[in-house]
């Protein structure tokens, strides 16, 4: 079901949350939701465009990463600044 490999996982987490075993760190599960939104964006691009359960997965997703990133504003605000200059939001 999913497309990340451990492999994958292990990597964003050792590079948003430390180290490879640091999978609760706000930041690597931001990350973690941010590929996972740009891989079901690339599907529902690809001539998917009705696929409407995986529109609503995506809007709930991208609903839990806007909460995740306004939790991390309010408490560390030099670490969302990084964070979303590494992952390229809020262009």
């Amino acid at each position: 079901m999913s497309h990340f490999t451990a492999e994958k996982k292990a990597n964003i987490f050792k590079t948003y949350g430390g180290n490879a075993t640091n999978t609760g760190s706000i930041e690597a599960q931001i990350a973690m939701l941010t590929e996972r939104i740009n891989h079901i964006s690339g599907h529902l691009k690809d001539g998917n465009k009705k696929d409407f359960s995986s529109n609503r997965g995506l809007m709930q997703m991208v609903g839990r990463r806007k909460r995740l990133l306004q939790y991390l504003s309010n408490t560390n605000l030099t670490s969302y600044r990084s964070l979303i200059e590494k992952l390229g939001l809020r262009k």
